[in-house]
């Protein structure tokens, strides 16, 4: 974590220092008074609804040994040490990208509509076998958790992994200038956030930003297939000299995606016409697989053998919800993968269901597809288009939007095949009932439809 004394806190930052000895140390920053550590700089940040500096006194009395506090709320607590800021939000930046400067830490920074979080996971498995690595923990990649993130950092981090998130235009852009990356990774073009950018162009256009504050010289990692990236990149903002390297499943990539096999503990591939070496990732899917390249690239940037690349593949730690493969007491099998979806994401998740192998009926239940725009209805009829009855037994759905799903479906699946619900512990119960110990279960929506209160409910009830 961040260790710097007080004053030059304030200077970082370009405040004012108050009540406070210039030489007192400060031990990393939390804004969050649950969770604050002793010696920690306390950052009050302003929502919609809650104001920080609220509680400002009381994170100084858990332990804090100074606060942040913004000029137009008025005086600071009487006896809190304070450094008086403009803006607490933007000091919080202004501090992770001083303290970034100051750091010898080489950063990879990671994007995309979908995969970010477990690409995130696999290059930092494999940075691992021969550096000190630091990540993005969880999903904290947004304006206030990537500085947070950063400042997390310890002095003696080698490289550092972290995923940036945005849901408009100009967020990316500002993430990669506080972090400066030496290697950004773009995984994919989706159709998430549509109802800000709208188009999948747009989107494009806001991931491409990541390029922005790539170091001269730095490498831009990109997904090959997606022909929005190679129209958009000659405009985009980037440093003079930069290399691209691509990875995908065609021909024209420089990383292509081989073989690739689904086994019970994970997915083998290889890259190329190459016959070795072979990789396997703890990860169900082709799309894991395709990002797994992404991984590889990276490593080789950072000069590892091909042996530790695919030691650190085979060791990743995916982060949860993300094809989370459970078994349930009663032999049921459940395919949790509910911590987002969007179009994109709930077909490549929908192949993999039906690519397996070795189990009874294939059960799919699948919530609605949020933030998708003006065409949020006809995305949701054209997944339910997807579902065939060659390939799935039963269609389970949840939500307003996920109507239409069920509507498509039910053009080609039997009527009692395709059930719709406004109830998840109504729908975890009819699951129930029809699955058997030798079934395979997906579970699947958007964040905001918390589908996994229905894993939970699987993984309890008797069949």
């Amino acid at each position: 974590m961040m260790i710097r004394k007080f004053g030059e806190i304030a200077e970082m930052v370009t405040g004012t220092a108050v009540g406070g000895e210039a030489a007192m140390l400060v031990r990393g920053v939390s804004k969050d008074t649950r969770t604050i550590e002793a010696g920690n700089l306390y950052v009050p940040i302003i929502g919609e609804r809650f104001d920080g500096h609220d509680y400002a006194k009381e994170a100084y009395d858990r332990g804090a040994s100074a606060t942040l506090w913004q000029r137009d709320r008025g005086e600071p607590p009487a006896g809190v040490p304070a450094i008086i800021v403009d803006d607490t939000l933007a000091a919080l930046q202004q501090l992770a990208a001083r303290y970034r400067e100051q750091l010898p830490v080489r950063i990879i920074g990671v994007t995309g509509s979908n995969g970010k979080t477990t690409t995130k996971d696999m290059i930092a498995a494999v940075l691992a076998e021969s550096y000190n690595v630091f990540k993005t923990e969880g999903n904290l990649n947004g304006d206030i958790g990537l500085p947070l993130m950063i400042l997390r950092m310890d002095e003696s981090t080698e490289l550092a992994v972290l995923e940036m998130g945005m849901r408009g235009f100009g967020e990316i852009e500002l993430l990669t200038q506080i972090a400066r990356p030496e290697v950004a990774v773009i995984t994919m073009i989706g159709e998430a956030h549509l109802e800000r950018l709208g188009s999948r162009e747009g989107i494009a256009r806001a991931k491409l930003e990541i390029a922005a504050g790539l170091r001269s010289g730095g490498v831009l990692v990109y997904n090959g297939d997606e022909p929005l990236i190679e129209k958009l990149l000659p405009a985009a903002a980037k440093p003079d000299s930069m290399s691209c390297v691509r990875f995908g499943t065609s021909d024209q990539n420089d990383l292509q995606l081989g073989r690739v096999g689904i086994e019970a503990d994970g997915s083998s591939f290889t890259v190329g016409s190459s016959q070795e070496p072979v990789y396997h990732i703890p990860l169900l899917g082709r799309h894991n697989a395709v990002n797994a390249l992404a991984a590889i690239a990276v490593g080789r940037h950072f000069d590892l053998t091909p042996e530790a690349i695919a030691s650190g593949l085979r060791k990743a730690q995916p982060t949860g919800m993300r094809i989370e493969k459970l078994q349930a007491p009663t032999g049921l099998t459940v395919l949790n993968d509910a911590y987002n979806a969007s179009p994109a994401s709930t077909r490549a998740s929908l192949e993999l269901l039906g690519e397996l192998t070795g189990y009874g009926r294939k059960i799919v239940v699948l919530g609605d597809m949020l933030e998708l725009g003006g065409e949020e209805e006809q995305f949701h009829w054209e997944i339910g288009e997807f579902l065939t009855p060659d390939r799935y037994d039963y269609v389970f759905a949840y939500g307003p939007l996920s109507v239409h799903m069920a509507e498509a479906a039910r053009l080609s699946f039997p009527p009692e095949r395709v059930r719709w619900f406004a109830d998840k512990e109504e729908l975890a119960q009819e699951v129930a009932s029809v699955a058997a110990p030798e079934d395979i279960v997906l579970v699947k929506g958007s964040r905001g439809m918390r589908l996994e209160e229905v894993v939970h409910k699987l993984m309890t009830l008797q069949l």
